[in-house]
């Protein structure tokens, strides 16, 4: 279903955010509109940087000219609440959204029911859970404000449409992939928390004491039902916006598992501190998951000095990381288990390493898995999974410690890899997969680093010996490459005269003028948000210098124009570079759209070789001539190949001179793979003479 947009009638004007908005465009395709149409509405306010215009006008222009963005219901919703003024209290706005889908979801669905009041609102939320209604009462006004109110009747109609539930878990992934939730601290992604509840288990209470917007939580929860079961939810927060949210995503999905289990207890949130104020003090569950602030060294070293959830040591400031630990240990049932994300950093750093060895000596640490970079933010670092349980004082603690990393197994699902493992670890016959995962028995561990990095103990699959016949057969390959080479360059000799040394010179500018050579460059693409209408490949710069098929690709929206494309005899440059690398497209190149960074040389065949021209125009000394610094501030040169002049040759000349030109290019790309090649065969040999599965010959 979709929906005109509705303006509140506080919105009276609009700036170009608001239009572009209303039209689903970037606020280039306003300022185009407003230069292109005369019609335009005329600013009625605001300041010629940035001005307003009357919304109506505005409106009926869009819909006149059929820019006006026809939207569903959800992303109408979205956007009500991701333009809702305040700023600041966009948290806020969702978390009344939310409230009004919980009553509408506790209640029979009545046809036409208008949205309640303010006050009807908590009296319904408070009939759920008093302590739910009390943290959303200070959000409310007396009476619903305009914006309010459009708000609401979108977000009401899109829980009529879906469920409550489903409406609001929508609007919730809105939330934390935006700029508005401090994304990495709102929400753990589905793939992480899947991975952290396969190795938690199920349990009937379930604890997260920095829980944001309750990922982790209701992921377990949702799991639980699943298997017809209900696991009682616990949390601790201390931003109140995402405590709010927690709240009312677990109780949207425990009016669905009241359902199957009557019985089911509802979910219990506070908002507070849990290392400095702890809510929950006596509370011991059979699950413990955390995704915590890493490197917030105030955490309260100082007044926490003595605390007796130190029972492991005492955690040093610099490592908030190892006092998360035990606070999770110390809320942990006897047979529980604990999962709780960490920096890689926290599993070597030397000040932590005493707390980490009595974690090991005592048994309490059970597996360190390395998580694959990417997969949240900090998204250049692959981040850690520990696994604790709580030890049995009656036993013997557990001797081994189980590493995984998951960047071994790269074509296996992630969370099949770790759960593999770990069960394989608590099974009687563990077999560990090489590279991937093993036991450390815990002596190797408590050394004077106390290092718990999995790659230390694990080596990679890629630097294990290679197999001897492998290695054997490659050695023949690599013979035939070098021989490739021997045959690879042209047949040159000595001599005082030749064609080019006294040929005269054309400028590649005058050329252009004359319509015998052009230059193109990929198109600009417009910063709309509207509809893709058409997805290319392009070519790189990477492309050109490796021969290789375009690997990029680019999308394209009604307002964008379609980039050159490439056709054979077509000679290809990347714009910056230490030197100019001219190529004429592949085969597999023709019919790729440019892609930034590159240009292309277009040339009258009848007139020009195309190998003859990049050959030329590839000279070293051009760089001096066609280049101008860049601003990479690593010496590359941007690259105007209009600068330049060719020898003016006969086209038979320029053949001869093409075809060692290209062999001087095919040359270069199998003298950079024998490179590659005998880099890696004489690594793997060493590898082979050390590890014994390769001798010497007599």
């Amino acid at each position: 279903m979709t929906t005109e947009p509705t303006l509140a009638p506080s919105e009276t004007t609009l700036t170009a955010s608001g239009i572009a908005r209303l039209a689903n465009v970037g606020r280039a395709a306003v300022s185009n509109w407003r230069r292109r149409y005369a019609d335009f509405p005329t600013p009625v306010g605001g300041t010629p940087a940035s001005p307003s215009f009357d919304a109506g006008e505005v409106e009926h222009w869009l819909r006149r000219h059929g820019r006006l963005h026809q939207a569903g219901t959800d992303e109408w919703a979205w956007r009500h609440i991701e333009s809702y003024q305040p700023a600041a209290q966009i948290s806020d706005a969702l978390g009344i959204a939310g409230a009004l889908l919980l009553v509408r979801a506790d209640q029979a669905p009545t046809p036409d029911a208008g949205l309640p009041t303010p006050r009807q609102l908590i009296t319904r939320l408070r009939a759920l859970d008093p302590d739910l209604a009390t943290m959303v009462d200070p959000l409310l006004p007396k009476h619903w404000t305009a914006q309010l109110s459009t708000l609401l009747g979108t977000v009401d109609q899109l829980g009529a449409e879906q469920d409550p539930e489903s409406a609001f878990e929508y609007l919730h992934n809105r939330y934390v992939s935006s700029a508005h939730s401090m994304s990495g601290l709102a929400g753990t992604p589905d793939t992480v928390a899947e991975v952290m509840l396969a190795l938690a288990g199920p349990g009937n209470v379930t604890f997260d004491f920095t829980s944001g917007t309750g990922s982790l939580l209701r992921m377990a929860a949702d799991q639980a039902l699943t298997r017809d079961t209900a696991t009682r939810c616990y949390a601790q927060e201390i931003n109140p916006q995402y405590a709010l949210i927690t709240m009312l995503r677990l109780w949207l999905l425990h009016l669905r598992v009241r359902r199957s289990v009557p019985d089911a207890a509802p979910p219990v949130v506070h908002v507070g501190d849990s290392l400095l104020a702890d809510a929950l003090p006596d509370l011991r569950a059979d699950v413990v998951v955390a995704n915590f602030p890493f490197g917030v060294h105030e955490w309260g070293h100082d007044k926490l000095a003595y605390d007796p959830r130190w029972t492991y040591g005492l955690p040093p400031r610099t490592e908030p990381e190892l006092a998360w630990v035990q606070h999770a240990l110390a809320h942990l049932a006897p047979g529980g288990t604990a999962v709780v994300l960490m920096p890689p950093a926290a599993a070597s750093r030397p000040a932590g390493r005493r707390v980490r060895a009595e974690l090991i000596r005592r048994g309490a640490l059970r597996a360190v898995v390395a998580l694959p970079a990417g997969l949240m933010p900090p998204t250049g670092i692959g981040l850690h999974v520990w696994v604790l349980t709580q030890p049995d004082p009656h036993q013997p603690p557990a001797g081994d410690l189980l590493v995984v990393d998951t960047t071994a197994a790269p074509d296996q699902p992630l969370t099949d890899t770790v759960a593999t493992a770990w069960s394989a670890y608590r099974s009687p016959a563990y077999a560990e997969l090489p590279g991937v995962h093993r036991t450390v028995p815990a002596i190797d561990v408590l050394d004077d680093q106390v290092d718990l990095t999995p790659q230390r103990h694990l080596p990679h699959t890629g630097d294990l010996a290679a197999d001897p016949a492998q290695v054997i057969a490659r050695l023949s390959e690599f013979d035939q490459l070098l021989d490739q080479l021997r045959r690879g360059l042209p047949a040159v000799r000595q001599t005082p005269d030749t064609p080019l040394r006294d040929a005269p010179q054309a400028d590649v500018a005058d050329l252009i003028r004359s319509g015998s050579i052009s230059v193109h460059r990929a198109t600009a693409r417009s910063r709309s948000t509207g509809a893709t209408t058409a997805t290319a490949a392009v070519l790189t710069a990477t492309d050109i210098l490796s021969g290789s098929p375009a690997t990029g690709t680019t999308t394209r929206t009604a307002d964008d124009e379609p980039g050159p494309e490439v056709r054979p005899g077509d000679i290809l440059v990347p714009i910056i570079g230490r030197r100019i690398n001219a190529r004429v497209a592949t085969p597999e190149q023709v019919g790729a759209e440019l892609g930034p960074g590159t240009q292309l040389i277009r040339v009258d065949t009848t007139r020009f070789d195309p190998w003859f021209i990049a050959g030329t125009i590839s000279r070293t000394d051009n760089l001096r001539i066609a280049g101008r610094a860049a601003s990479t501030g690593n010496g590359a040169m941007r690259i105007d190949v209009r600068r330049l002049s060719i020898p003016v040759v006969a086209l038979e000349q320029q053949h001869a001179y093409g075809q060692a030109f290209r062999q001087l290019v095919e040359f270069r790309a199998t003298l950079e793979r024998a490179s590659a090649a005998g880099a890696t065969l004489a690594r793997e040999i060493s590898d082979a003479l050390t590890s014994g599965t390769l001798g010497l010959t007599s």
